[in-house]
């Protein structure tokens, strides 16, 4: 398989990455929670889990140049009075790497500068040329402190092509969440939760638990042709996309199913398997995509056979560095649906523009 040592880097980095998370979720304080200049939260297992990526993917991968673009810095944990969420992240990356015996290569436990070296390897801008590793590294922090959904979103650009995409998801089922077209092939109980999602170009997209050594099952997205049985995904926040026009746009489309809405990049997870057959998601206007937040997802989609555009129909651009300029917004489909939603978010885009103002 191609890209077969950076994706067995990839898939330990993000487990590892996710059963830190899962750690810390399970025993969140309260002064574990810091506030970013953005307003949303920022937890201990957010650059815990950023440490723990940084750290193995350049052990794993030591002979190549080494490039992260990633959501945090340790700029908040260098100034006054943050020593003791410096030593809790501290510890919880000795004791997530000693589990696999990680820190054998090095005499020593890590330091807090060691930690924040690593966190700090993540301030690469990306760009057109070489490889770089694209992070999140928890997609949906508010779902996460809901002890909801949330994903540790790990991908790998090329020459500006998104060429691997890793989704490690805790608490998502391996069971379906929503309507799935494709009888969900796996007989798990809806009780099971944890799932890996990876994909690589060009050999499609494969699920498995997360915390177990099950062979994974390959994933095809739904093959749904008539809108009115599909159900749709979109953000839980309000905040982070226009409910109303999606629901505009469902109703153009004939869409009988209520939305499913879910935190992070696991609803490109769900989709990936079949679970519902379309994703919209409209930022208020003013915001500017990430790249975090879309690279692991759209591959995982794309490679599952499904199509990932802005709402003018444009393919995702991840060369251009840490942003997406796009148009209006995301949207997800399989190919027989794509063209049916691109003239309905056309028409309500345009009928909303056109609205007289209260």
């Amino acid at each position: 398989m191609a890209y077969e040592k950076e994706l067995d880097a990839a898939k330990k980095a993000a487990s590892l990455a996710a059963r830190l998370c899962q750690k810390v979720q399970k025993a969140l304080l309260q002064s574990d929670v810091q506030s970013k200049s953005d307003k949303s939260p920022v937890t201990v297992a957010d650059y815990g889990s950023q440490a723990v990526v940084s750290l193995l993917l350049q052990r794993e991968l030591i002979s190549e140049p080494f490039s992260l673009v990633a959501e945090e810095d340790s700029a908040d944990l260098r100034k006054e009075g943050s020593q003791d969420i410096i030593e809790r992240i501290t510890k919880l990356v000795n004791d997530t790497l000693a589990t696999e015996d990680l820190l054998k290569p090095i005499d020593s436990t890590l330091s807090t500068d060691d930690i924040l070296r690593a966190i700090d390897c993540g301030t690469s801008e990306g760009g057109p040329n070489g490889r770089h590793w694209v992070l999140d590294p928890i997609d949906g922090t508010k779902g996460f402190l809901r002890g909801d959904q949330y994903a540790v979103a790990l991908g790998l650009l090329e020459e500006g092509k998104v060429v691997l995409g890793v989704l490690a998801c805790p608490n998502l089922p391996l069971a379906s969440i929503a309507g799935n077209d494709n009888k969900n092939k796996n007989s798990s109980s809806s009780e099971e939760k944890g799932c890996l999602f990876y994909a690589t170009i060009g050999s499609g997209t494969y699920m498995q638990p997360l915390d177990s050594k099950s062979e994974p099952v390959k994933v095809h997205v739904s093959s749904v042709e008539n809108p009115e049985d599909a159900s749709f995904f979109e953000s839980f926040e309000g905040a982070h996309s226009l409910h109303d026009l999606s629901s505009s746009i469902a109703n153009k489309l004939g869409v009988k199913a209520p939305p499913v809405r879910i935190d992070s990049q696991a609803k490109y997870g769900a989709l990936s398997r079949g679970d519902g057959a379309i994703y919209l998601r409209f930022p208020h206007k003013g915001y500017r995509e990430k790249i975090w937040d879309h690279v692991a997802g759209a591959i995982v989609v794309t490679e599952a056979g499904g199509i990932v555009t802005d709402a003018g129909g444009k393919a995702l651009d991840f060369s251009k560095g840490k942003y997406l300029d796009l148009d209006t917004g995301i949207i997800v489909a399989n190919e027989k649906i794509m063209p049916l939603l691109l003239k309905a978010v056309r028409d309500s885009i345009a009928e909303q523009e056109n609205a007289p103002s209260l």
